[in-house]
């Protein structure tokens, strides 16, 4: 059976299975994989970069366990194809991109292994220049480049070298805090006085406690899981899962600490959490960041993926004066959402996630977990001052009652236009429904506001980006909505016999 190339591309990104245990589940990102993948990158990146001699590519990996053998295979294969090679050892996914724009190293590309949240036996790819992450397209050209090379290409000199540029990531956001804190009183260690407990999960995060917040003064000795371990033995690593938002959100009430902070894997998403051990994530982080920013840039416009609150739409625009562009999931469509809007002349500073996916444009629109927790820390920082906490900065931002997200199983073969079928029938229902209206401007699937029957809130139906899933996405004003509303789209599914309604009925 010849090898699916495409099958490894997942978005913008790389991913795969790289080791044997779970059941059904084959290998298909092994050394000989990776290896030629390193060989595709550098092809790619030389045709773009023809003027130079030298192509200087830097490698990095978070904690997983495939994470060294795989590092190791794709750094044998730059250096065959002649590449000047910055073996970063244990890194952020940010910090890989900043390799391609901190003097003097300059490089022509940046490459981090991680598969994010996923399982242990995942690993994956991304790719950077310094215009940043690599889009669909590119990843595309760089897999069929992987497939057209021969078994045993010529070998080049190339070289490589050890660089622990996560030591200089760290102190690009130590002197920043430093200068926007800017104390009078201790300006090396600004921080000194907070305690802050930092969970990175195993991840490739724990250097956020040590390398900055420790060196800034901060009390730290309530971190946990800052130790790598590809087993992730104490919980996923992941700012949107429950029981890793429980284990932090109890060790900062345990501890009492001033803030808590949480990272994914690859440190490119965060949360916090506030005092009083609350969790600042999903709608709540979304606000949080836009009422920093929006006092940079009064009247901006912040771009969010589409499963983002009401009450978030009302902050952003009656509480902050800003506008909210409500978009399409996937942080690379936020992103480029943002771009894109700047080039029109549309001033905006801000592209974010519920996932905990933020970019700012002071910060080359990377997204990027511990520069947005800086963000964070600075503004506590400052508002310590005037004797104000964190939270004050949202504390008009409305909660919903209730909200909850259903993840509907499309059985059909072309999921796709199976899909879309349904979200079309749905908008039509919609339309005509009384106590329902479709809600404009909306970029993805159908989103619909219902005000029926004692019910207010909304719903948004959605195709997944990359599975047969259809996502649906409920949200109260009221106790009870959520049934109230799921009860009345049960009756509508039920028509479409290659929906699998399970995780509806049995709400």
């Amino acid at each position: 059976m010849e090898f699916n190339w495409k099958k490894l591309q997942n978005g913008s990104d790389i991913r795969g299975v790289a080791l044997t245990g779970i059941a059904g589940q084959e290998v298909n990102l092994d050394v000989n994989v990776v290896a030629k993948l390193g060989t595709a990158f550098f092809q790619w990146l030389s045709e773009r970069n023809q003027n130079n001699r030298t192509i200087k590519i830097a490698v990095g990996m978070d904690s997983r366990l495939s994470g060294p053998d795989l590092k190791a295979a794709f750094i044998e294969a730059l250096v065959n194809a002649g590449a000047e090679v910055m073996d970063c050892g244990m890194a952020s996914t940010p910090a890989m991109f900043m390799t391609t724009v901190t003097e003097p190293f300059n490089a022509h590309g940046g490459v981090m292994l991680t598969a994010s949240h996923l399982p242990f036996n995942r690993n994956g790819l991304k790719f950077f220049t310094p215009e940043g992450g690599l889009e669909k397209q590119d990843i595309a050209d760089i897999l069929a480049i992987a497939e057209a090379l021969p078994d045993n290409p010529e070998k080049k000199n190339g070289s490589v070298n050890t660089v622990d540029f996560i030591d200089i990531y760290s102190n690009i956001l130590v002197e920043k805090i430093r200068k926007e804190v800017n104390s009078k009183d201790n300006y090396e260690q600004p921080l000194s006085g907070f305690k802050m407990t930092v969970d990175a999960g195993n991840g490739a995060g724990g250097f956020y406690a040590s390398k900055v917040l420790e060196v800034l003064g901060a009390d730290v000795s309530s971190s946990q899981f800052l130790e790598p371990d590809g087993k992730f033995p104490n919980h996923v690593p992941n700012p949107e899962d429950a029981i890793a938002m429980k284990s932090i959100c109890d060790a900062v009430k345990e501890h009492k600490t001033d803030l808590g902070i949480i990272f994914d894997t690859d440190v490119d998403r965060a949360a916090i959490v506030d005092e009083n051990g609350n969790p600042i994530n999903r709608n709540e982080l979304v606000a949080l960041s836009a009422a920093i920013v929006n006092e940079e840039h009064p009247g901006s416009t912040v771009v969010t993926d589409s499963i983002t609150s009401d009450g978030l739409a009302w902050f952003i625009s009656d509480v902050l004066k800003g506008k909210h562009h409500r978009f399409k999931r996937g942080y690379k469509n936020v992103i480029n959402e943002a771009i894109r809007l700047n080039e029109t002349g549309e001033e905006s500073w801000l592209a974010i996630e519920t996932s905990g996916h933020a970019a700012l444009k002071e910060n080359y629109f990377l997204d990027d977990g511990a520069y947005l927790v800086t963000k964070c820390v600075i503004k506590m920082a400052q508002l310590k001052k005037e004797g104000k906490s964190l939270t004050s900065l949202i504390e008009k931002m409305p909660a919903p009652a209730e909200s909850k997200e259903f993840r509907i199983n499309i059985k059909a073969n072309d999921f796709k236009a199976y899909g879309e079928k349904v979200i079309s029938e749905l908008g039509h229902l919609a339309a005509a429904k009384n106590g329902w209206e479709l809600v404009p401007n909306n970029y993805e699937g159908v989103r619909v506001s219902i005000e029926s029957n004692g019910t207010k809130g909304w719903f948004l139906l959605r195709l997944s980006l990359h599975d047969p899933v259809i996502p649906l996405n409920i949200e109260s004003d009221n106790e009870g909505g959520v049934e109230a509303i799921a009860k009345e789209l049960v009756s509508f599914f039920e028509n479409f016999e290659q929906l699998d309604l399970k995780s509806l009925i049995n709400r």
